[in-house]
């Protein structure tokens, strides 16, 4: 009996050890992926003590790159300098592309795009965007001596047989022009940094671009004039954008530019280049 007892102890404990949960294995190591994605670089980059700045150079007054020495200013270039000085850390600016920026940025090859990036919904869905740096919108730039021949300056007065609209391709230029112009003549010119020259020389009449880089045209190159910079066709906003699911560092971005827009910092900015 008293066996028969043992025995049937012994089986009740060899079914409990089988049915327990066998003991959880170490972690395997992280794939590079997950490493890369780990975290927030609102730690990461003091950490490191380099900011990752995808911008393209091309596009003042809020990046410049001047090729000789490779550096870059404007507003957003300083503003990108400041971001990173509050964060312990100096600044490496990545060239981009206007069709690239925001992939580079979604992607991580950098930690934040800036230079006048506009606010649209296709891009809403690749990055993040920070509080807005200010409003904007598409207003044309023509020669001076040719201004009376574009009246008010209105779409009709632009879409017209014989007029060129000259755009830069990939960004909201080139989308806002095929949208709008069926009569006129678009020219695609590749290169931002050359592209008003294009209007000076005569090999195009106008362009229609952001009226901060109209203001910033006009007053580099006296030949060209600004239509209605103060009333433009659309509404629209500047913003820097960071990589979508890093929700600390985009608040802490938006913070940064919170306090830069009511300290005088983003307007000091904006007055060396455009007034």
């Amino acid at each position: 009996m008293k066996r028969a007892a043992t025995l049937s102890a012994l089986v009740c404990l060899l079914a409990i050890t089988t049915a327990a949960p066998a003991a959880p294995s170490s972690p395997s190591a992280p794939s590079a992926r997950e490493s890369a994605y780990k975290g927030t670089l609102l730690d990461s980059v003091p950490k490191k003590g380099v900011l990752k700045v995808c911008t393209t150079g091309d596009y003042a007054p809020f990046t410049k790159l001047d090729p000789a020495d490779g550096t870059y200013t404007g507003v957003d270039s300083d503003m990108a300098r400041d971001l990173a000085k509050s964060l312990d850390a100096k600044p490496k600016f990545v060239a981009t592309t206007w069709a690239n920026l925001t992939k580079d940025v979604a992607s991580r090859r950098c930690d934040i795009g800036v230079g006048g990036v506009s606010i649209t919904l296709p891009r809403a869905r690749q990055v993040y965007f920070s509080e807005p740096t200010r409003e904007d919108g598409k207003t044309p730039v023509v020669r001076c001596a040719d201004k009376d021949k574009f009246g008010a300056g209105t779409l009709a007065d632009i879409d017209k047989p014989g007029t060129t609209v000259i755009v830069n391709p990939g960004g909201t230029n080139e989308q806002f022009a095929r949208a709008r112009i069926k009569q006129a003549t678009i020219k695609l010119h590749p290169e931002n940094t050359t592209i008003f020259q294009e209007i000076i020389d005569g090999r195009a009449d106008v362009m229609m671009t952001d009226a901060s880089e109209t203001l910033y045209q006009s007053k580099i190159h006296p030949e060209l004039c600004s239509l209605h910079p103060e009333k433009p066709f659309t509404f629209s906003e500047k913003a820097y954008a960071t990589p979508r699911g890093d929700d600390e560092f985009q608040e802490y971005v938006d913070q940064f530019v919170h306090l830069a827009k009511h300290d005088g910092t983003y307007a000091k900015y904006e007055a060396e280049w455009m007034k």
